[in-house]
């Protein structure tokens, strides 16, 4: 085995297997066992040379010995047991994916083939992160906002950490939700793509029968909940645009257009670790001869 871990991951995403549904890890805090996804280790193995294929005699094909075969669920091939005591931050294991399901045996655990004499007391001062540490909430009302479809989440209510070189510097609990005046629910994001072509349909459009813009757009909705910028989502470079409209002119009046149709637009502000972000959504619609317009949004 010739690859890195980062030639590994590439490949996974050239081979669409990146897309299969990732196991987390999982923090230790307040005696609950809570799943999170920083990939904190990740970026610990990123700083250190490769040896030969092999990091620390250990290969990472899937899993920890290499000897489990493929396991589309966890390419990075471990999973990490964190654990929060006395304000830092520490990995306290270092096992197998997905071991943590046989409930009859207890899983290996690596941590010190991985860290030598970094680990203390059974485990790991995590001295070389600084940042935002977040995981869910034990909340009854707790729900995920956001998923990317591999790893990431973002939850209604977090716990939020500020990081420094392991150490914890602050520490909120955090509703990753804002309601503004009559801003429009994003709760949902399927929810979101229908409200977008709403107001697209219903604007006043012109020079329909010179210009046709039924094409596939990203809408940016900023922090602030507002509409940021809309871009076409194929055609985003010079020579794109030259190549396959008949004219600048025309799209640019498709691109304004949608603009216009957006501006006013005020949607409830999404948080995460805490701070407001902004997101994409994608539309894609279809004008027919008659003037109609029809939502090809998938």
């Amino acid at each position: 085995m010739k690859w890195t871990l980062s030639a590994i991951f590439a490949t996974l995403i050239l081979t669409n297997l990146i897309a299969s549904h990732q196991v987390p890890d999982y923090v230790i805090y307040k005696n609950d066992t809570i799943p999170i996804y920083n990939l904190l280790v990740e970026q610990y193995l990123q700083t250190r040379k490769d040896d030969e294929g092999r990091l620390f005699n250990l290969s990472f094909r899937n899993s920890i010995d290499g000897q489990l075969g493929t396991s589309l669920n966890c390419w990075r091939g471990y999973q990490a047991i964190y654990i929060i005591e006395n304000d830092s931050l520490f990995v306290s294991s270092i096992i197998n994916c997905n071991s943590l399901n046989n409930k009859n045996r207890h899983p290996e655990n690596y941590i010190k083939d991985l860290f030598g004499d970094k680990v203390q007391n059974g485990k790991v001062f995590i001295d070389w992160y600084s940042g935002n540490f977040s995981f869910p909430s034990n909340s009854k009302d707790n729900k995920m906002l956001r998923w990317d479809g591999v790893f990431e989440r973002v939850f209604l209510y977090e716990t939020s950490m500020k990081i420094k070189q392991g150490k914890i510097i602050d520490f909120s609990d955090e509703r990753n939700y804002i309601e503004v005046e009559n801003g429009l629910d994003r709760i949902e994001r399927d929810s979101i793509s229908n409200i977008l072509f709403d107001q697209i349909r219903n604007y006043k459009w012109t020079k329909l029968d010179k210009f046709d813009c039924g094409e596939r757009y990203t809408i940016i909705i900023g922090k602030n909940g507002k509409i940021t910028n809309v871009v076409m989502t194929d055609f985003q470079t010079i020579e794109s645009i030259n190549e396959y409209w008949d004219t600048k002119r025309e799209f640019n009046h498709c691109v304004k257009s949608i603009k216009k149709a957006l501006s006013k637009l005020r949607f409830d502000i999404l948080k995460r670790n805490g701070e407001p972000i902004e997101e994409e959504i994608y539309v894609e619609i279809w004008f027919n001869l008659d003037g109609t317009i029809e939502n090809w949004t998938d």
